[in-house]
């Protein structure tokens, strides 16, 4: 790369699964968004088409309407080829295919158990990280290989496992977690600051300040406020009023009819219950919590005002995505700019030095939280400036949600362990100890074995 008036040029970014349908195409629109960076964007996929169709797909954002930079897209080969002296490694793809994640979800409801999500925690969150720590193993070591100095951002799930798993491997990488859900609480408490008072106009959700603390898809505020006015107590007031009705925070917040948007009921509930607002979706908030709370039965689910997110939804969806890309490529449809709200380029101007910001990320615990494990993965506000990532101290988990947060971390590191080791009994301690395994230990063990019997493809060197 190089720095000049303009800004940084040359830029070399690795993007690894670079031919996802979505997660690329908001990418190239945020990086063409920005004005004081430019370079190469390497492509490298296991399905080299898709990679190929969105070489072609960046290079049209070059042209878009209010491109500010240019970029260079090529689809590589080889993951080394794509990570060959690059300045920055991003990483979203899928463990696997949506047949595995079937098994993952869906499985399970044989036994009675239910999953909204079923990519970070619960059985099927457990299974996929089985098969997704020994892809990260082989990225982490490609890394250290072709890039030791990049850093990393990943956007995989299961965020926790996955960046636990990069430096465990590699333990000088300098990588982090990126994860929207943090965003979507703040856009909640705009809203409620705006219903509160009368606001006519949308309050930008950098607006509200938060303190953050816990684990990814299970994160905490501990504070909260706007203009320097506390919103806890004012979102204690909704949070009674709203726990069983729900409370929407846009025309698109209808969650009967959304597979992603909910009444934030749980997050009600739990604020109700431990005094603390807990920070990401609810259908992700209802996977970390005992079986019986939110996830008991699909009527259970309708009751708290989310969904169950299918995995037949998930295909439909790929299918239209595949139509959009093909049309995107033939040019049927024009590419377009728009805004995804993601920090990923913001963080990376900040880590080039071209400003500072603070936002929520994943990495390992110095002491941010000094009442969890030390190298175990955490979820809080650090400071992105020149080259430095350096995470805010959060303080101490507030004793009322500790065991809680405690316990999934413990979860978490036997997980990583058991994969890292290929150690199938150590993974059934997490598996048959998780929240929502509500069956006798005989039964879970039938289901894990049957589990990983449907993803064995992608488990190299497990023995079961």
């Amino acid at each position: 790369m190089k720095y000049t008036a303009k800004g940084v040029e040359e830029l070399k970014i690795a993007y690894v699964g670079g031919g996802s349908r979505g997660w690329a195409w908001g990418l190239m629109s945020d990086l063409v968004a920005a004005e004081d960076i430019s370079g190469e964007v390497r492509l490298y996929d296991i399905d080299r088409e898709a990679a190929k169709n969105n070489e072609i797909i960046g290079n049209k954002f070059n042209s878009a309407e209010g491109a500010k930079s240019v970029w260079t897209y090529k689809a590589t080969d080889t993951l080394g080829e794509a990570l060959t002296g690059a300045d920055f490694v991003v990483i979203s793809i899928l463990p696997g295919t949506f047949d595995e994640m079937e098994s993952d979800v869906h499985l399970p409801e044989k036994c009675g158990i239910y999953q909204s999500v079923g990519d970070t925690s619960g059985p099927g969150g457990i299974v996929r990280a089985l098969r997704s720590i020994p892809m990260f193993e082989e990225i982490g070591l490609a890394i250290k290989e072709h890039c030791p100095n990049a850093w990393v951002i990943n956007y995989t799930n299961p965020m926790t496992v996955i960046v636990r798993s990069l430096y465990r491997v590699f333990p000088e990488i300098k990588a982090f977690g990126c994860c929207h859900e943090v965003f979507g609480t703040q856009k909640l408490l705009a809203a409620i600051v705006k219903d509160k008072f009368g606001i006519e106009e949308e309050i930008p959700r950098e607006d509200i300040k938060v303190s953050v603390t816990g684990v990814n898809h299970f994160t905490w505020l501990t504070k909260a406020s706007y203009h320097g006015i506390d919103l806890f107590p004012i979102y204690k007031e909704y949070a009674e009023k709203y726990a069983k009705t729900g409370f929407a925070i846009g025309k698109d917040d209808n969650w009967f009819n959304n597979s992603f948007a909910c009444g934030h009921c749980v997050k009600f509930d739990l604020f109700n219950r431990y005094g603390y607002i807990a920070a990401a979706g609810d259908r992700h908030l209802a996977e970390f919590c005992e079986g019986k709370w939110y996830l008991e039965s699909p009527e259970k689910v309708t009751e708290n005002c989310f969904g169950l997110t299918t995995v037949e939804w998930r295909k439909n969806n790929l299918k239209e995505r595949l139509e959009r890309s093909a049309k995107l490529v033939s040019g049927e449809e024009p590419v377009a700019l728009k805004e995804t709200g993601e920090d990923g380029v913001n963080q990376i101007r900040a880590l080039l030095g071209l400003h500072t910001m603070v936002t929520n990320v994943n990495i390992p615990n110095v002491g941010q939280i000094p009442n969890l494990p030390l190298g175990a993965v955490v979820e809080t506000n650090a400071v992105f400036t020149t080259d430095s990532v350096t995470p805010v101290m959060a303080g101490p988990l507030p004793i009322e949600i500790y065991p809680l947060i405690a316990r999934i971390v413990g979860a978490q590191e036997t997980v990583v362990e058991a994969a890292l080791t290929r150690d199938i009994e150590r993974a059934f301690l997490a598996f048959a100890n998780d929240p929502l395994v509500t069956i006798p230990k005989d039964e879970a063990r039938a289901l894990f074995l049957e589990m990983l019997e449907n993803t064995k493809e992608y488990l190299p060197g497990y023995k079961f």
